[in-house]
């Protein structure tokens, strides 16, 4: 499959490379400064662009079969730049008729069937205080997304860590069946199988340990 990444030279988004093409994928990934993204790898495209920059990024997914996004807030981006980014990517992805997109976000942003609990809530409010404009930003992404005709799934996760990918975690909703972390090898496992299968479909799980 021919994939296209976004926000890849993060975080969460460097062991989605990394699995992707372990998986056997090709990859092109948009990144501001590739030296942030050190592999190389004969199925790996880096391309040097900005995700605000409309034109660069239908350049990224045209030719591909899926998106992957795992955009979030830096020091140097702007406060809306997850949501500005994915209205780019929506328009690219219809433009050019390719269908699914996973794209990831926060706990935060809430879904009508979360039940959440009272650690929730408090987490919830502190993001509130703390970072209101990337919480603001994941809320206003899915939007963009369910209001689009795409196949897409938004995946949530909680406080990431950095550990190894180890399986056995839990898939819910916010106090449903939800836990407060889990690493990041291991949500980019389960965004890759999102590319495969339907079981989300139009559904926004929240995976953690």
């Amino acid at each position: 499959m021919r994939v296209a990444i976004f926000g890849a030279s993060g975080r969460m988004g460097r062991p989605l490379v990394e699995q992707a093409l372990a998986a056997g994928h090709e990859v092109t990934a948009l990144v501001r400064d590739p030296s942030k993204l050190p592999m190389t790898h004969e199925r790996l495209a880096v391309v040097r662009g900005d995700v605000l920059d409309a034109a660069k990024v239908e350049e990224v997914i045209a030719g591909t079969d899926a998106v992957l996004s795992a955009l979030g807030k830096t020091k140097t981006s702007s406060k809306d730049v997850q949501t500005r980014g994915t209205e780019n990517i929506v328009a690219a992805m219809e433009g050019h008729g390719v269908r699914r997109l996973v794209s990831l976000t926060g706990a935060g942003v809430r879904d009508a069937r979360d039940e959440p609990k009272i650690v929730d809530k408090a987490i919830t409010f502190l993001l509130k205080r703390l970072q209101p404009d990337v919480l603001e930003d994941g809320v206003r992404h899915a939007e963009v997304i369910k209001a689009s005709g795409l196949e897409w799934v938004i995946v949530r996760g909680p406080r990431l860590t950095e550990g190894p990918k180890k399986g056995g975690y839990r898939v819910g909703m916010v106090g449903k069946n939800s836990g407060t972390q889990i690493s990041r090898a291991d949500l980019a496992g389960f965004m890759l199988d999102q590319l495969t299968t339907d079981a989300h479909l139009r559904q926004m799980p929240v995976v953690s340990y």
